[in-house]
């Protein structure tokens, strides 16, 4: 197990002087958030069936032993006072009882009978959600708790540190961040605990989110009992209505100080009365009450723009406005949905995934559309584009549905006249340029055995091969080899080739570029020739998109994907490859929500669309 093996790193441990201890944790500890990263789909997937439970009267449940069950009661516990949610409503559990939390109580991880007891003492219920937190994957008392949780129908989720665990084999939902060794062989507070933390923090927050606790990013489900909550709920007042102190405290006395209360009756203009029963047929959503007299005004004016992409999939349900604008209501995300990669039936399932988390977020029940833009990668040609026209016809998706390869929402969504340059650069990468008179041509975009050069993928790839050039001495020695290694928890590169051959899937290798790109940062010449040369590539393809449009200087640009948008020294590096190349980029838009643009694509379909669906 990657949990009981030992740190290369560390073996010196105490012979490290205090600073050189510090240094090595750091340097550690940043391992964590990319593993989590990896797991952001099995993530999100949990905190939709968790917010979908404890709609429908479930429970959490987080369990586990040592550590493990500690962070899973601490994370309960402060549900409560950050979300003004019922104390029974998440629940933590212990190996070995209340004395474990500030005691060791040995040997109750092995009694697996304990586990099913505590599980009767709560009278848990098909309702409800059991996450069970068991860092090694293989914890007696974990293990008994998800088979008698799943006999019962609750809905079982597993968090590890390990693959291929007794654990994962229990459960709907594994996430299994691989963190590696411990500083400390086997001290598994330590990173693990730290990627326990971090995804509990993930689970809890985001279902509660969903279940409306907040409001933008402000904590709105509370009422004002004591002074300091009375200042709090004046300050969120000003901060998401533009009153002053004096009208905020006004409100809050006219809505009897309910926080929720006086924000729709503000920001919707209705009385007191009316905001309480729109947060009541909202399920207690500020802004779907807000929006509800949009919703009614045009019921059928709903409009949905998807981007698939090669790692995910993103809906946007959105409202038309009287004044030509629209309003988002809901967003949703499914699995892939690049069909070149998962096949139609997995990317169908991807759409109908994410089209369904669309609605439920804006708390509406799922119909048929006015119009629909379904903007894929690796659906840029005709007959690609119809196969999934004809899928959304066969559901009853929308009245009218247009359908393109994903970097024409680029166009759409970041410049400003709806013509110029989008460049793609994230699992997979591709250039598409559209001229004034709605002339179009691109490049790159032939997936990784043809292409997709200056991609997620090929920067990984790269770094990976860099990893086994220098093992073998043919290579220049580079700091990647250790990175890359410890971003999957292994210690040799020998290793490697299991991970990559049998185990990862292309998203999964193109999830490591950022630890190029972050080695890149920090000098190291291999890793600043591969990410050098990416940029390089992205740019050859861009202006091979741009150039046979006749497209001079400047040119609006619009650049989208992992590395363009989170990486600020890679999206220079292109720009100014691009410069280089003859074409000066201005303005430059980042779009981190291409689905906008989808929207955008959907609401120019004629209004005499007919109901049968047109492709690009």
């Amino acid at each position: 197990m990657f949990t009981e093996s030992r740190n290369p790193a560390s073996q010196n441990l105490d012979e490290l002087t205090a600073l050189q201890f510090v240094r090595l944790m750091v340097a550690e500890d940043a391992k964590v958030p990319s593993a989590v990263a990896t797991q952001t789909t099995e993530i999100a997937r949990a905190i939709d069936v968790i917010a979908d439970r404890l709609r429908a009267s479930g429970r959490l449940i987080y369990l586990g032993a040592g550590t493990s069950g500690r962070l899973g009661i601490l994370d309960a516990s402060e549900c409560p006072p950050t979300f003004n949610s019922d104390p029974s409503l998440v629940v933590g559990l212990i190996a070995g009882g209340p004395p474990a939390v500030t005691a060791a109580v040995e040997g109750a991880e092995d009694h697996p009978e304990y586990a099913i007891a505590d599980l009767k003492s709560i009278s848990l219920t098909a309702q409800d959600v059991v996450v069970g937190i068991a860092t090694s994957g293989r914890t007696p008392y974990v293990l008994a708790a998800m088979e008698y949780a799943a006999n019962l129908g609750a809905c079982t989720i597993g968090i590890a540190c390990n693959t291929q665990t007794e654990l994962a084999r229990r459960v709907d939902i594994m996430i299994a961040p691989i963190v590696g060794p411990e500083i400390v062989t086997g001290s598994t507070r330590l990173k693990a605990g730290t990627a326990t933390k971090l995804i509990l923090n993930m689970l809890s927050t985001g279902a509660m989110v969903r279940l409306g606790k907040t409001f933008g990013n402000l904590m709105v489900d509370l009422r004002a009992t004591n002074q300091k909550l009375r200042e709090r709920t004046n300050r969120i007042i000003r901060e998401a209505t533009g009153l002053d102190s004096d009208a905020a405290t006004t409100l809050l006395i006219r809505c009897d100080r309910e926080l929720k209360t006086a924000l729709v009756a503000e920001l919707a203009k209705v009385s007191p009365a009316e905001a309480r029963l729109r947060l009541r047929s909202h399920g207690g959503r500020v802004r779907a009450a807000i929006r509800q007299e949009v919703e009614s005004e045009s019921p059928h004016r709903l409009v949905l723009g998807l981007d698939g992409g090669g790692s995910r999939t993103v809906a946007l349900l959105a409202a038309t406005r009287s004044d030509g604008g629209w309003n988002i209501l809901g967003r949703g995300e499914g699995g892939p949905s690049n069909m070149q990669s998962v096949g139609f039936a997995a990317a169908f399932s991807a759409l109908d995934e994410a089209i369904a988390s669309a609605f439920a977020s804006a708390g509406l029940a799922r119909q048929e559309v006015y119009r629909a833009c379904l903007g894929l990668a690796g659906a840029g040609r005709p007959e690609e584009q119809q196969c999934f026209l004809d899928w959304a016809a066969g559901i009853g998706l929308a009245d009218g549905v247009y359908a393109t390869g994903d970097s024409t929402l680029l166009i759409a969504a970041g410049t400003p006249d709806g013509w110029g340059l989008s460049v793609v650069s994230g699992t997979g990468s591709m250039a598409y340029a559209r001229s004034r008179d709605g002339h179009a041509y691109r490049a790159g975009g032939w997936g990784p055995l043809m292409g997709d050069e200056g991609s997620g993928y090929a920067v990984a790839l790269a770094g990976l091969r860099a990893a086994a050039r220098a093992t073998d001495g043919r290579g220049a020695t580079t700091a990647l080899t250790d990175r890359l290694l410890a971003a999957f928890g292994l210690h040799s590169v020998e290793d490697l080739i299991g991970v990559v051959y049998r185990g990862s899937d292309r998203a999964t290798i193109a999830s490591l570029a950022p630890v190029v790109l972050a080695v890149a940062d920090e000098g190291d010449a291999v890793a600043e020739d591969i990410v050098r040369n990416a940029a390089v590539e992205l740019a050859a393809a861009a202006a091979a998109a741009a150039r046979p449009l006749g497209f001079g200087s400047p040119i609006p640009v619009a650049l989208a994907g992992g590395l363009l948008v989170s990486s600020n020294s890679f999206r220079t590096r292109f720009l100014e490859a691009l410069t280089h190349r003859g074409l000066q980029p201005d303005p430059v838009a980042v779009v981190a929500e291409p689905a906008e643009g989808a929207v955008r694509l959907a609401l120019q379909l004629p209004v005499d669309q007919p109901t049968t669906v047109s492709a690009d």
